[in-house]
């Protein structure tokens, strides 16, 4: 049974909200991380578990008792979860941390050095790696962009994948090892304080998963933050662990992808925008096809057969998420339901 040190309420420098489903060992080891590795910083954890089916809070219960924890009877989405634990927190700072991570190196104290360090970035994220320790590029993002949407659509971001022009959106060959300012700082690590979480409305509801840290980056952007990575607070990051089937997963990245559209661009450069987004599954498609032909390579038929799906289901994402908000500042989330151990 895993103990969280005691800090009032007026104390908390950070609250982690983890966001679990169907995650239960990598949860658990994620909050045993956090509980070695955070020593110089008061914190809480709170834990929303959307209705898992394998036990995760129970189990988290059982060996957390201390973590604020909140059991939902069904999957409300990672966003909708954030903000209703967000409602809950009582920290200065809130920092989001997926369940598929471990906390290295005393990482969540050096995230929040650093945010006291910058404070006009106001949104700050750390370095992520795989649990090989090579680098997993997806602690940050560029923003969505005609000219990067153009580059993925004509293959060039495949072609070029280390040259930041023509593949602006991951940064190109960067190594995250040196600290910047980024457009997008990741959901897996990241850093805000409560109060200007509260003053930009948290995560849109529209979205349910993918595609809500980068609407908030971009909505922070233009009120004057600019968010900044530091590879000094660096996590294992394993990347996708409640989301296996490619398929599954690249349609919710459409349809987040065409929601930012949506929400972002303007004037002409919003249709512009959406066909060539529209137009990337299908690209791959024939790419993939003609070299599954050429080389006879079953991992170029089975990639072939990926896209063609996520092609022929266009009509679920090409118009984004279905429901409409407004672009500037959502509804605060009501209290959450379900028991929470503190």
């Amino acid at each position: 049974m895993a103990t969280i040190a005691a800090a009032t309420k007026s104390d908390i420098a950070v609250s982690i909200i983890v966001v679990s489903y169907n995650t239960r060992e990598l949860t658990l080891a994620a909050l045993r991380s956090v509980v070695a590795e955070t020593t110089q910083t008061s914190y809480e954890i709170i834990v929303v578990d959307n209705a898992s089916s394998d036990g995760s809070a129970e189990a988290i219960r059982k060996e957390f008792p201390d973590v604020r924890l909140y059991a939902l009877d069904s999957n409300i989405g990672f966003a909708a979860a954030n903000n209703r634990a967000s409602v809950e927190a009582r920290g200065d700072y809130l920092l989001l941390l997926n369940p598929d991570t471990i906390v290295k190196d005393h990482a969540v104290d050096r995230l929040v050095g650093f945010a006291r360090c910058e404070p006009l970035a106001r949104i700050w994220g750390g370095r992520t790696l795989f649990a090989d320790g090579s680098l997993n590029p997806s602690s940050c993002w560029g923003r969505i962009t005609l000219w990067n949407l153009f580059c993925r659509a004509s293959g060039l971001t495949a072609i070029f994948k280390h040259n930041e022009i023509f593949n602006g959106e991951a940064y190109g060959g960067w190594q995250r090892d040196n600290v910047r300012a980024v457009d997008i700082v990741s959901g897996c690590f990241f850093l805000i304080r409560r109060n200007h979480w509260n003053e930009l409305g948290g995560f849109s509801p529209v979205f349910f998963m993918y595609g809500e840290e980068a609407d908030l980056c971009m909505r922070a952007r233009a009120a004057g933050a600019r968010p900044m990575v530091t590879p000094e607070a660096t996590i294992v990051h394993l990347g996708g662990a409640s989301e296996r089937a490619r398929t599954d997963k690249m349609i919710k990245l459409l349809a987040a992808k065409a929601t930012l559209i949506e929400r972002h661009f303007k004037g002409p450069s919003r249709p512009l925008a959406h066909a060539l987004l529209i137009s990337w599954p299908l690209t791959r498609w024939l790419a993939y096809a003609a070299a599954g032909t050429l080389s006879g390579s079953k991992t170029h038929r089975e990639s072939k057969d990926i896209w063609q799906a996520i092609w022929a289901a266009r009509a679920k994402w090409s118009a984004g998420y279905p429901m409409k908000v407004s672009t500037t500042r959502t509804v605060p989330a009501p209290a959450l339901p379900g028991h929470a151990n503190a």
